[in-house]
């Protein structure tokens, strides 16, 4: 009886985990938005992260997605990483800022028109204005996960 509670306290502990490789960019919809005046009195947004959210800020995560370089030529170190295919820009306003995050690679990756798999560690960010609210810092190129146990989970669009 310990042995099948051990193990069954050991799943739940690490579905978080598991769950995540799939489609971490649900959890990242989980943010709302709250408006106020700055010092020199323009409006500006404020992201409010969910309590789940902030569960995982700091946390090792895997995302998958499209890069989009923010140079011109070259491999790129920093990049935005977004959920959706180019063809539903984010820069033209047909998706919310919860679809990009902004990666600080450990080595420069190349670029490519298909998904990756990116794998580092999660910053939110409510108060720096120079850089997204999202951030994947240490970051790396990772396989993605076996065919097998992709398809038993919803996949990212």
């Amino acid at each position: 009886m310990k042995r099948i509670c051990g193990s069954v306290v050991l799943v739940l502990l690490l579905q978080p985990a598991l769950a995540q490789d799939y489609n971490f960019w649900q959890t990242l919809a989980e943010v709302g938005v709250t408006t106020r005046k700055d010092k020199n009195g323009y409006t500006v947004e404020k992201p409010v992260f969910s309590k789940h959210l902030k569960s995982w800020e700091g946390k090792k995560i895997k995302i998958k997605g499209y890069i989009i370089p923010v140079s011109e030529v070259g491999d790129q170190e920093k990049f935005i990483l977004y959920s959706l295919t180019f063809n539903v820009c984010y820069f033209c306003g047909a998706a919310g800022p919860e679809t990009i995050i902004e990666v600080e690679a450990l080595e420069k990756i190349s670029f490519s028109s298909k998904t990756v798999w990116m794998e580092g560690v999660l910053e939110l960010n409510d108060s720096a204005p120079d850089h997204h609210m999202y951030r994947l810092l240490s970051a790396k190129l990772v396989h993605p996960p076996s065919s097998s146990a992709r398809d038993s989970q919803h996949s990212v669009r």
